[in-house]
């Protein structure tokens, strides 16, 4: 510091106030530094398998091992990512007949930053804005919309009873509660937190809905594959473009690919015309690069090497069946165990719900009990991570859930 300079700016970081800890991420930090022996995380979004590892997919192995033996440059990516992953990526969300000069896509880092660059498109093009999010939705939706600029509100998502949609309540906040230009965010599949997602009809009357209303359906797809498969789970978002010329699509393959410190992601925008796609894309382009500039490579090269191998593809479909049957059968036998314990609530909705998430029905108080009391980690809204239970201990686990109810 020179003599010139006020003294108070060698200090200027003493003022800042400290930031509250993320309420998923804090929570597995608290589950590491817990001594007990007996003890169960279900708190963050994560696949976990029989040992309790989140693995590497065979297939992953396999492309990986491939890359490294051609790959030739570490050079940077184009702004918009690997064309041959976005090519996959288009396939993947829209099938192969939906016109592909109506659909860019561009590569980011993980679903965090799809819809990052989603919030930052909406505020710069499609302004005012305003975005709508259920009730409830994944934590970090209102964050980063609020962060890009946008105007955040809610629609009812979550009927009284915690356990189904409310589906009327639902269509009478977005009929009601919108205008025209508002963006509606929607859960493609595996509503994060609560697992409860639309039927088919219900995704019919929403997609009317949205196109009549004038609406710009902005869809978080973070899980296709942990539903009723890589195609079913595919099918609400394709039947919101049957009635929507317009759509952003944010996706992810953090989960179908076991890609999570990969930060592998897209956003797919759709417009009714070759041309107002291209123009989207530029103005795409203008906020990643005043973001991050270009995407990395390694992750999307996997996905991208992967889906390009008709081998790998097989491998890759069967390892993700097999994750989605076993936290399937994790589902039935958390609710089997709960029948055995007296006086416990009947949990069977559970088997209604779809994806790596279910809403437990725990209130925050509950939730604090189990884990001081037994060493079970959820979040305070009382979703759990049924990929994060271990088959060995399910009766430990239903014994500790039926103790604090």
């Amino acid at each position: 510091m020179t003599a010139s300079e006020p003294a108070t700016a060698a200090h200027r970081f003493d003022s800042i106030p400290m930031a509250a800890p993320d309420a998923i991420l804090g929570i597995s930090e608290a589950f590491a530094a817990d001594a007990r022996a007996e003890k169960m995380n279900l708190s963050v979004g994560v696949y976990k398998d029989a040992q309790g590892v989140t693995p590497v997919m065979k297939c992953v192995k396999a492309a990986e091992q491939k890359l490294l033996e051609t790959e030739q440059t570490k050079s940077y990516l184009p702004i918009d990512g690997l064309p041959d992953y976005r090519h996959a990526v288009r396939e993947m969300l829209l099938g192969d007949e939906f016109p592909a000069d109506r659909a860019a896509v561009v590569q980011t880092p993980g679903g965090t930053g799809a819809l990052r660059v989603a919030g930052d498109f909406l505020a710069t093009q499609c302004a005012p804005t305003r975005v709508f999010l259920p009730n409830p939705t994944w934590a970090n939706h209102s964050a980063i919309m609020r962060a890009a600029g946008l105007g955040v509100e809610t629609y009812s998502y979550l009927g009284a009873d915690r356990r189904s949609l409310d589906f009327e309540a639902m269509i009478a906040d977005l009929s009601e509660k919108t205008r025209p230009g508002d963006a509606v965010l929607l859960h493609a599949c595996c509503h994060n937190p609560t697992g409860v997602d639309p039927t088919a009809a219900q995704w019919q009357q929403i997609a009317n809905l949205l196109a009549t209303r004038g609406l710009i359906p902005l869809l978080d797809f973070a899980y296709q594959g942990f539903g009723d498969g890589l195609e079913a789970d595919a099918a609400g978002l394709r039947t919101v473009l049957e009635h929507c010329d317009e759509a952003i699509v944010c996706s992810s393959y953090s989960k179908n690919f076991g890609l999570y410190s990969e930060r592998v992601g897209a956003v797919t925008l759709i417009a009714g015309s070759p041309a107002a796609t291209a123009t989207a894309l530029s103005q795409l382009k203008i906020v990643v690069r005043a973001n991050y500039s270009n995407p990395p490579r390694h992750g999307g090269s996997i996905v991208a090497t992967v889906l390009a191998d008709p081998e790998l593809t097989r491998m890759w479909k069967a390892e993700l069946e097999e994750y989605r049957l076993r936290i399937t059968r994790l589902r039935e036998l958390f609710v089997a165990g709960m029948k055995e314990q007296p006086g416990a609530p009947d949990f069977s909705f559970l088997l209604n719900q779809k994806g790596m998430f279910s809403y437990s029905g725990l209130t925050a108080m509950q939730a604090d009990e189990l884990r001081t009391q037994h060493g079970v980690y959820v979040v305070g809204s009382g979703r759990i991570n049924v990929a994060g239970i271990n088959e060995q201990k399910v009766d430990w686990l239903c014994r500790a859930v039926a103790d604090v109810m």
